[in-house]
């Protein structure tokens, strides 16, 4: 059997239940496959850009507020990114499965979380330049 056939139950219990997750059900379509992995970089460029901000606000935002206030705002940034980060590979290999075993694609309880603080971000730094 070549490398690009799908993979069939017969495949399976002749390997036994020791295949990997990406070596179990019927390998996607390349192009889901390839919208997957773009959108899990959409979310490592989202946490990279939280970070970012964070680094700014830190090192180039003096005139934002007391140093206090600045290094919290940093934190939050810093600690978003991480998490979101952090979720991106536990998300790509959760749609990759689903897509592999003709499944649902899950729910991401992350994007109304990351809605939530974008809007709360957003309304608090605005009302932080109104009073400074």
């Amino acid at each position: 059997m070549s490398n690009l056939s799908l993979d069939t139950s017969a495949d399976r219990s002749e390997h036994g239940p020791s295949l990997k997750w990406w070596q179990r059900g019927a390998r996607p379509d390349y192009r889901f496959s390839l919208a997957n992995e773009r959108t899990f970089l959409a979310w490592i460029r989202t946490a990279l850009a939280l970070i970012a901000g964070a680094v700014g606000i830190d090192q180039f935002a003096s005139h934002l507020g007391p140093l206090p206030l600045r290094l919290g705002l940093a934190l939050i940034l810093f600690v978003a990114g991480g998490v979101l980060g952090g979720m991106a590979y536990p998300r790509w290999v959760r749609a990759e499965q689903a897509m592999r075993h003709n499944a649902d694609l899950p729910v991401s309880a992350l994007l109304p979380l990351l809605a939530a603080f974008t809007a709360t971000l957003a309304v608090g730094l605005a009302c932080l330049m109104v009073l400074i």
